[in-house]
């Protein structure tokens, strides 16, 4: 028997109730969203359940949307496997902007230690319960997280290069 999207949300809903919505096809893979709260049960119940068997966390990443209201500044997006149906999915998670912070999933996943670090050390978001939250690319010393929307992309300023020379203008050379 395939591991059907349908027979994945019937059992997603049954469980965790509202607390898991918006699932829809992306592409190849099934997505779905749930609270910062019921994200350690959510991947507990999906790793351990005889059905489902998602035992591979192919990732994990933040991600910065700066213009979304406060409470859905971040989010941190979830991709699970399940190595014997090749079933692939994502599970997206929103987080306040301004105090952002997830449950660990360490102790579910010990492949998450580094990508939970890595999300860290980019976007500054808290994952209670790590046991080493440490930046782990920048340097200790940086004060920002580098991949928040927080700055201009480039310097209106800055006179020692022309746009031409990277196809920004419509003239020629």
């Amino acid at each position: 028997m395939a591991l059907e999207n349908t027979l994945i949300q019937d059992k997603l809903i049954e469980t965790f109730d509202t607390n898991v919505f918006n699932f829809q096809q992306e592409r190849d893979i099934f997505s779905i969203e749930t609270t910062a709260d019921k994200i350690t049960a959510l991947i507990l119940f999906l790793k351990n359940d005889a059905d489902l068997q998602f035992h591979f966390l192919t990732d994990l990443c933040g991600v910065h949307y700066p213009d979304n209201e406060q409470d859905r500044q971040f989010a941190i997006v979830y991709h699970l496997h399940n190595w014997i149906e090749n079933k692939r999915i994502r599970i997206k998670v929103y987080l306040d902007g301004e105090k952002p912070e997830i449950k660990s999933i360490t102790n579910i996943f010990l492949s998450s230690n580094w990508m939970e670090r890595e999300t860290y050390d980019f976007y500054g978001i808290n994952f209670i319960g790590h046991p080493q939250l440490k930046r782990i690319l920048n340097m200790d010393e940086m004060v920002s997280f580098p991949m928040r929307k927080e700055f201009p992309m480039e310097d209106s300023g800055r006179t020692d290069k022309d746009d031409r020379f990277f196809g920004r203008t419509t003239t020629n050379c």
